[in-house]
């Protein structure tokens, strides 16, 4: 008999602690946070709208999971064309992009804008909205530093 009880106080206590991992492991599962940054370093209008369909794409799939994504694109370099007003030729993407993840980040690099600004002669704008950092790569770095997923389309 006592082998009996204490078999069972053994299976009980087995029962609560795969209740308590399960509980642990879907508690974890759906806190996770995502971070991704995105680079863009190119004037290619495609290599633009692979970009912004990679960000529409995450957030999406971790929209059906139930799970937050945080979004930054970092343009560098000629691929700040992509978030000028004056030459953009993914705006209406961008928009687009917004509209589905509207917390998503624009940061242009200071350098590369300082650069342009130079040789063509003028101040450049950014799109409404877009941060201007002091440069692209050392946001990259950073956000890698703070747990961000590095991806270059």
């Amino acid at each position: 008999m006592f082998k009996k009880s204490r078999l069972a106080a053994v299976l009980g206590a087995l029962s609560l602690l795969t209740l308590f991992a399960s509980a642990q492991g879907a508690f974890a599962q759906q806190s996770t946070e995502h971070r991704l940054v995105l680079q863009v370093d190119t004037e290619d209008t495609q290599t633009m709208n692979i970009t912004l369909a990679n960000a529409m794409n995450a957030k999406k799939y971790y929209d059906e999971k139930g799970q937050s994504v945080t979004i930054e694109i970092v343009a560098y370099g000629p691929g700040i064309m992509m978030l000028r007003s004056d030459t953009s030729p993914v705006k209406d993407r961008i928009n687009e992009a917004r509209k589905s993840i509207p917390n998503i980040a624009l940061s242009m690099c200071g350098n590369a804008k300082a650069n342009a600004e130079k040789r063509e002669g003028h101040a450049i704008t950014p799109l409404e909205g877009v941060k201007v950092v002091p440069a692209g790569i050392v946001r990259i770095m950073e956000l890698q530093e703070q747990g961000y997923s590095y991806v270059r389309p």
